[in-house]
């Protein structure tokens, strides 16, 4: 018998690490991934036949931020997704928190800017027009604060304590508009945070520790929330399959314990990586100002001794 449309049946074996990471393929996810990889691959190849260089580390990022996303969506977590809470939820924090900061990490809007051919004088090619998308009113709303943080609450307590999740988990496509929905806001609250790619927000260091923090409680209030619920909250899985064995009130505790558990690794992650960027741009401002002095011959130092001496000279 099917659940929901997706064709999954219902007398699936109960859980096990080893049953949920076995492969499944999503069609969609699966090609979306690929896609991903082998684009961003391509970027990588022409800058380096060209003699640029692109940071492994970058690649690393982005490759394990895709890998994250087929992991969850392309084995049999997937289908578990369908009929227990608590899998969902590892999947939904996993796109939507851990995969955008890793593909983040991976500047795929950098690469592309600089992979990318110039069309030539009065065309437009595709760097043009990622250009002109990333300097749009359309770009400066959405990844503006006012805009990100909100989405971003509004992602969990506006889906899940209402009809709209169960709606969406009705069909297929639905479900993929879900998950796609849940990297794209992970992606748009983390971009102006991370300070990786070029974008229209670029706050300083100490505001985007700030909005990340912004908005991190509400998931762990989300997570105790659905722990100290008395009864099962979302009607799609207040009746799992007897096959499973279990029960969708201790189903339910358990996604909220991985929901408020799981709104601290994203914070640790981008902390380091903006403690990293801070001491970066430090060092790179450090550099610029001791080339700087080398050029002029140190004029700044030089007119703060004259200042000094001036000091001293008055008070004789």
């Amino acid at each position: 018998m099917d659940h929901s449309g997706h064709g999954m049946t219902m007398d699936m074996p109960p859980f096990t690490l080893g049953r949920g990471l076995e492969f499944s393929g999503d069609p969609f996810f699966m090609i979306s991934c690929l896609l991903g990889l082998g684009l961003y691959g391509w970027g990588v190849v022409r800058l380096r036949r060209r003699g640029d260089a692109w940071p492994m580390g970058r690649v690393v990022g982005f490759t394990l931020g895709v890998l994250s996303v087929a992991l969850v969506m392309c084995t049999k977590l997937n289908d578990y997704g369908m009929v227990m809470f608590s899998v969902h939820m590892v999947q939904h924090m996993v796109v939507s928190m851990l995969s955008p900061i890793l593909i983040l990490l991976g500047a795929p809007v950098t690469l592309a800017l600089r992979a990318l051919p110039a069309a030539g004088r009065g065309r437009r090619g595709p760097r043009e027009w990622l250009v002109a998308l990333l300097h749009s009113r359309y770009m400066r709303v959405i990844t503006h604060p006012v805009f990100t943080i909100p989405l971003f609450i509004a992602s969990l307590y506006a889906l899940y304590f209402t009809p709209i999740f169960d709606f969406l988990m009705e069909s297929r496509a639905g479900h993929i508009a879900m998950m796609v929905h849940f990297l794209a806001v992970g992606l748009v609250f983390f971009w102006p945070i991370m300070g990786v790619d070029p974008g229209p927000h670029r706050p300083g260091y100490v505001m985007r520790m700030l909005e990340l923090f912004a908005g991190m409680p509400f998931h762990a209030f989300f997570g105790i929330a659905l722990m100290m619920a008395s009864e099962p909250m979302i009607g799609t899985y207040m009746h799992p399959p007897a096959s499973l064995g279990i029960d969708a009130l201790s189903d339910q505790t358990a996604a909220g314990g991985i929901a408020w558990a799981f709104s601290e690794i994203p914070s640790v992650v981008v902390l380091i990586a903006l403690v990293y960027q801070w001491y970066r741009s430090e060092q790179r401002q450090a550099r610029r100002s001791d080339r700087t002095a080398d050029r002029d011959g140190d004029k700044e130092l030089a007119a703060y001794n004259a200042y000094l001496a001036s000091l001293r000279t008055g008070q004789q």
